[in-house]
């Protein structure tokens, strides 16, 4: 769905708090039978609850993404091994952090407190490239696509989207490609395939970067060393556009975010710093943070960046980051500083991530109420001007 002439689109980034009944069913490892039964009706009523709160391009709440656990960090990434040929995934009882760099070292005893919820306790799953990488998943994302096209109104899907992720750079070669390179391409061809899937059926694509900016805190943020991640990741989004081969721009949008821990973030890589490459990639929309302590103020970034024609800008103007409930009229101020540096025509209202998972469910959709609400509001002095 492109912008409207009228007002502000809303949307979100993808993951939805989950029903209990269908995290317990992930968790016994239930049938595909017994999920589909859950699964379904399930989805019904999320794409419902997001037109009640006033989402405008809804989603499935990536429901169809095993969930193990109420707070649960790593299902959008996690879901790809079942689709996956070539991986071993081991499951093991063990607390799996979820950062390391320089904001870790800066703040050891903050992190060593517990207090920055960074990290899952429970059955994780630690996978290896063992074989062969291919797509095998056809069956599951059919059915997730179905799912959610069964709920929309007269069977349109140009007001839907559905998230993958982007082929990751494996932490460690496996035991079957000689080379990272040659890992990572294969899987950028198999996940072509579930791309494909998404936008043939009509459905925004919209791809999950799990990796950007975490490389650059993970491996380059010690020692600030700018020319050397900008040169890994020029060569990581051609990995991604080469996924993207043959699926048109206006079909995809790319979110990046800066991760989900509740920590300080000292050490987030500025938004101005990558821009010019995300900008390489072929998507028509960027999906961004915008609404925490070192984001918000990157609405400025675009003022002084030439947003290509026919692009368009998803600033996450609610967050999963804080508890603390946003007031429609700061999401309206956030909006308006968007549309001054890039026109009101180019903007989208989202969320900084998703809020599956992440935070308290009943409070995740008074976030999305306040989004829309705020949309509205940013909308009727926009269009009045």
């Amino acid at each position: 769905m492109s912008q409207r002439p009228d007002r502000i689109l809303t949307t979100h980034t993808g993951s939805l708090p989950r029903p209990v009944s269908l995290i317990d069913l992930y968790r016994q490892q239930a049938s595909d039978e017994v999920v589909q039964e859950e699964l379904r009706p399930a989805v019904a009523d999320v794409v419902a609850k997001q037109r009640e709160v006033g989402i405008d391009i809804v989603n499935d709440g990536e429901y169809g993404k095993p969930m193990i656990g109420e707070v649960d960090y790593a299902a959008f990434t996690r879901y790809r091994y079942a689709r996956l040929t070539g991986y071993e995934v081991l499951e093991v009882e063990e607390t799996f952090e979820l950062i390391g760099g320089r904001d870790r070292r800066d703040f050891e005893e903050f992190y060593r407190s517990g207090a920055a919820a960074i990290s899952e306790t429970g059955r994780q799953a630690i996978a290896r490239n063992v074989g062969p990488i291919s797509y095998v998943g056809h069956d599951d994302i059919q059915r997730d696509i179905e799912n959610l096209k069964a709920v929309i109104a007269g069977g349109d899907a140009s007001g839907a989207f559905m998230a993958a992720i982007a082929p990751q750079e494996p932490a460690r070669v496996g035991d079957h490609y000689a080379t990272a390179e040659e890992e990572v391409l294969a899987l950028a061809e198999a996940l072509r395939e579930e791309y494909k899937a998404i936008t043939n059926a009509g459905i925004m694509l919209q791809i999950d970067d799990a990796r950007l900016v975490a490389e650059f805190e993970d491996k380059y943020s010690i020692d600030w060393d700018l020319g050397g991640f900008r040169s890994w990741a020029a060569h990581h989004l051609e990995r991604l556009n080469h996924a993207l081969e043959g699926i048109p721009a206006e079909r995809v949008r790319y979110h990046v975010c800066w991760g989900s821990w509740k920590g300080p973030h000292s050490s987030d890589l500025p938004l101005k710093d990558i821009v010019d490459l995300i900008l390489g990639l072929n998507v028509s929309q960027y999906v961004v943070e915008a609404s925490n302590p070192q984001h918000e103020h990157e609405w400025e970034v675009w003022k002084d960046t030439k947003l290509p024609d026919g692009k368009i800008v998803v600033p996450g103007v609610v967050t999963h980051k804080t508890n603390v409930l946003e007031h429609p009229e700061v999401v309206a101020q956030r909006l308006a500083q968007y549309a001054g540096a890039v026109g009101r025509e180019n903007v989208i209202a989202g969320t900084d991530c998703g809020m599956g998972g992440r935070i308290d469910a009943k409070l995740a959709w008074a976030k999305l109420a306040a989004l829309s609400h705020g949309a509205e509001l940013a909308s009727k002095r926009l269009w009045q001007r």
